[in-house]
C-alpha cells in the first residue's frame, strides 16, 4: 500500500467527549424534576437589581460549567439567552462573569454546544461588545487603584470566547466575516505593548479564523497584513513576544494568497526568519532557568508563596487552546488520531504574578504553533480526509471499482515544496530544528515539572512539542535531498534515534498520539532511505518490537504504519546476504496479521508488506520456503475474499476499498509467482 499524503494540521474542534445535543435532550426530563436545582436558583439571580448578586451568579455558573456533567441543567433552562443580554450589562464586573461563564460554557460543552450557542445568537451581544470594549480602550484602563476590572479585562473574555465559537463553529466563522469582527482582533493585537495578554488572545483567534477563510483572504485587507508585519518586526525578546510573533506567522501563512507574488516573497523569509527564532530556543535549559529564577523571588516573601499557588480567582474561561489540544487535532496521514481524552486543564489561568511560569507555558506553545505552521507548509493543499487512505504501490494496471485507475494518485503523493520555499526554509536551518525537537524533552525539565504541582501543566505541552516535531520530519522527509538532513550517517542516525523512540518505555506504548507521530515519521524515514539504496540499522529486536505495536496496538494508523515498516525494512533486507533469519521472523508476524487481525485495512497492509519483502532474491526464497509462506497465503486467500465481499461496502470507504481490490488481485499473482519458483 505504501503511499500517503503529507499531513496536514487543522486547528481542532472540540472534543467528541464534550457535551453532544442527544446528551442534553437525555437528561432534560431529570432536570425538569429536579424544581430546587442549584441551575436554577443561579439563573434567577441573573435577574437581580443588584449587580453583586448578578456578579455572585454568573461566577458561580462560570464555575459549575467546568464540569460538563452539568451543563444540560443550565442548557434545558436557556442559560445562553440569560446570561447572554448580560454581556452589555451596565457594571464591567457583571460583564466580565457573564463572558467568563459563557466562555466557560463554550470550552467544557464541546461542539454541539458551540453551535447551539451560535443558533441562539449569542454572537450579537458579544460583537456589540467587543466593539463597546474597543471604542473604550484607553479611557479607563489600565484598572484604577481598587477597580475589580477594566475594559481590557472584559475584552480579553470577550475575545477567547469569540475563538472558542470560531474554533468549534464555521457558522461563527461566517458571522465573524459579515460582522467585520477582524477590526475588533486588530485593536486588541494592537495593545501588545501594554497588555500582551489580551494581543495574545487576539492572535489566537485570529490565528484559528484566518485558516481556510477564502472570503477573509478576498478581502485583502491591508490593515490586517500591516498589523501582522508589524509584530512580526518587533524585537522584543520575551517568550510572550515569541509566542505573538509566531501567531502572526500563522496567520500571515493562511492569508498568503492575498499578497502579491513579491510580497509573498518577502513575507516568506519573514516567517522563517520568525519560526526558525522560535524553534532554536532550547526549552531544555529555559524552563529549569525560569523555574529557578520564581522560586528564587517567591523565596523572598512566604506570603507572596503561599498566595501565587493558590488558584486564581478572576471569573475567567478556559481557552480553546487547552481543550483542543487533547483532541482528534491532526489529520495524520489523512485519519484522526485518537486524541479525544476529556482534558480540563486552565493552565492558561495562571495569577499575573505567576510571570515565569506563564513565560515556559508562551514558550512551549510558540513552538508547538511553529511546528504546525512547518507541517501546513510541507504539505498539500488539497482537502484533508476523514478516513486512513493508503493507495497500493504493488499493482499499476488494474482498475478499481468505481473506475478509477490506482496510478492516478496524485492526490496521495507528497507535495514538493517550491524552490524557493525550499531553499528558505534551509537557510533558516529548519530541518535541523526540527530534528532537534523531535527528540524527547529535557530529563532535568520533566523532573522538576514533574515535582511542582504549579508546572506540572507543562509536561504535556512538552510532550506536544515533540508529537508536533515528528508530525513535521513526516512532511518534510519528502520535501527536502538527502544531504539537508545530515546525508547518509544522518539519515541513519536519525531513523535509529526513532527506533529507539518507540519503545523506550512502556508508557510510550500507551500513548497513541506519540506512536503515530513517531511511527509515520520513521516510516517516511526509511521509505526515502530505502529509495536511496542507504542501508537501515534496524535490528531483529527493534523489528519484532514493531511487530507487538502492530498487534497489540488499538489505533489502525499504528498498525499500518508499523506493518510498512516491516515490509520496507525486510524489502531491504532481501537484498542483503545471510538475513534470511530475519526475514523468517518478519514474514511470520506479518502472516500472523494478516491472518488474525479484524479490519480488512490493516490485514490489506501485512499482504502488501509480504508482497514487497518476498519478492525477489535469494534469502527472500529461502525464507519463504521456510516459513511455507506458498501455503500460507493459499490458506488465507478464500477468506481475505469473503470478508471483503462481506463488508467491504459497509465498513470501509471507496478509496480503501480500491486498494483492498488491488490486494486481492495481487494475492492471486503473487502466489502464482510463488508457484513459479516452487516449480524450478
Amino acid at each position: 500500500m505504501g503511499k500517503t499524503k503529507n499531513p496536514k494540521f487543522k486547528r481542532s474542534q472540540f472534543s467528541p467527549d464534550g457535551l453532544a445535543a442527544t446528551a442534553v435532550k437525555n437528561t432534560v426530563e431529570e432536570a425538569e424534576d429536579e424544581e430546587d436545582s442549584p441551575a436554577a436558583e443561579l439563573l434567577e439571580k441573573l435577574q437581580s437589581p443588584s449587580a453583586d448578586v448578578r456578579e455572585y451568579a454568573c461566577a458561580s455558573i462560570s464555575r459549575i460549567v467546568q464540569q460538563n456533567q452539568t451543563i444540560p441543567g443550565y442548557l434545558q433552562r436557556d442559560a445562553v439567552r440569560k446570561i447572554g443580554p448580560l454581556l452589555l450589562d451596565h457594571s464591567l464586573t457583571v460583564r466580565e462573569t457573564a463572558t467568563g461563564a459563557l466562555r466557560n460554557l463554550s470550552a467544557s460543552g464541546g461542539h454541539e454546544v458551540c453551535e447551539d450557542m451560535v443558533r441562539q445568537d449569542v454572537l450579537t451581544p458579544l460583537s456589540a461588545l467587543l466593539r463597546e470594549c474597543c471604542a473604550g480602550f484607553g479611557v479607563n484602563s489600565p484598572s484604577k487603584k481598587g477597580q475589580k476590572t477594566s475594559v481590557e479585562d472584559v475584552a480579553n473574555e470577550a475575545v477567547n470566547l469569540l475563538w472558542n465559537l470560531c474554533e468549534s463553529s464555521s457558522t461563527a466563522v461566517s458571522v465573524f466575516n459579515k460582522a467585520g469582527l477582524v477590526d475588533v482582533l486588530l485593536q486588541c493585537l494592537q495593545k501588545h505593548p501594554q497588555n500582551m495578554e489580551l494581543a495574545i488572545s487576539a492572535a489566537h483567534c485570529l490565528h484559528t479564523v484566518t485558516e481556510e477563510n477564502s472570503e477573509l483572504v478576498r478581502s485583502g485587507n491591508a490593515a490586517v497584513f500591516g498589523v501582522l508585519d508589524n509584530i512580526l518586526s518587533s524585537s522584543q525578546t520575551s517568550m510572550e513576544n515569541t509566542l505573538l510573533r509566531t501567531l502572526a506567522a500563522g496567520s500571515l501563512w493562511n492569508l498568503k494568497n492575498g499578497l502579491s507574488s513579491a510580497q509573498q516573497s518577502h513575507t516568506l523569509t519573514a516567517l522563517a526568519s520568525t519560526l526558525s527564532h522560535s524553534l532554536s530556543l532550547d526549552a531544555g535549559e529555559l524552563i529549569p532557568q525560569l523555574w529557578r529564577a520564581e522560586s528564587a523571588h517567591l523565596s523572598k516573601d512566604t506570603t507572596s508563596v503561599t498566595e501565587s499557588h493558590q488558584t486564581d480567582q478572576r471569573p475567567a474561561g478556559l481557552q480553546a487552546e487547552e481543550m483542543e489540544e487533547e483532541l482528534n487535532d491532526e489529520k495524520i496521514n489523512g485519519g484522526k488520531p485518537s486524541m479525544s481524552k476529556t482534558k480540563n486543564d486552565i493552565s492558561d489561568l495562571l495569577p499575573r504574578d505567576r510571570l515565569e511560569l506563564r513565560e515556559a507555558k508562551a514558550l512551549l506553545s510558540a513552538q508547538q504553533t511553529s511546528l504546525e505552521i512547518i507541517v501546513n507548509m510541507c504539505c498539500s493543499d488539497e482537502p484533508s480526509d476523514d478516513e486512513w487512505e493508503e493507495m497500493s504501490s504493488s499493482d499499476e494496471s488494474e482498475m478499481c471499482a468505481d473506475g478509477m485507475s490506482d496510478t492516478n494518485s496524485s492526490l496521495f503523493s507528497p507535495l514538493c515544496l517550491s524552490a524557493e520555499l525550499h531553499t528558505v526554509l534551509l537557510n533558516h536551518s529548519i530541518p535541523q530544528q526540527v530534528l532537534k525537537k523531535a527528540e524527547f524533552p529535557s530529563a532535568a525539565a520533566l523532573e522538576l515539572c514533574s515535582k511542582d504541582s504549579s508546572w506540572k501543566c507543562l509536561l504535556k505541552k512538552m510532550q506536544r512539542v515533540q508529537c508536533r516535531a515528528l508530525t513535521c520530519l513526516h512532511n518534510i522527509l519528502s520535501s527536502m535531498d538527502t544531504e539537508s538532513l545530515g546525508g547518509a550517517s544522518g539519515l541513519q542516525a536519525v531513523a535509529q534515534h526513532l527506533s529507539s523512540l518507540v519503545f523506550s518505555s512502556a508508557e510510550v506504548l500507551k500513548d497513541e498520539e506519540f506512536l503515530e507521530a513517531v511511527t509515520s515519521a520513521l516510516r517516511s524515514l526509511l521509505q526515502i532511505m530505502a529509495t536511496k539504496n542507504i542501508s537501515q540499522c534496524m535490528t531483529p529486536h527493534q523489528l519484532m518490537g514493531f511487530c507487538e505495536a502492530a498487534t497489540s496496538c488499538d489505533l489502525v494508523s499504528v498498525k499500518v504504519n508499523a506493518l510498512a515498516i516491516l515490509g520496507i525494512t525486510g524489502s531491504s533486507l532481501a537484498k542483503d546476504k545471510n538475513t534470511a533469519d530475519t526475514l523468517q521472523l518478519i514474514g511470520n508476524a506479518l502472516l500472523n496479521v494478516a491472518t488474525k487481525d479484524a479490519n480488512l485495512v490493516v490485514c490489506g497492509e501485512a499482504l502488501d508488506a509480504l508482497f514487497d519483502v518476498f519478492a525477489d532474491g535469494d534469502e527472500a526464497e529461502k525464507a519463504g520456503k521456510n516459513i511455507d509462506l506458498l501455503s500460507s497465503l493459499k490458506a488465507l486467500q478464500p477468506g481475505f475474499r469473503a470478508k471483503l465481499r462481506k463488508e467491504g461496502r459497509g465498513k470501509y470507504s471507496s478509496d480503501q476499498l480500491c486498494v483492498l481490490d488491488n490486494i486481492r488481485i495481487n494475492l492471486k499473482r503473487f502466489i502464482g509467482y510463488l508457484e513459479n519458483l516452487q516449480r524450478k
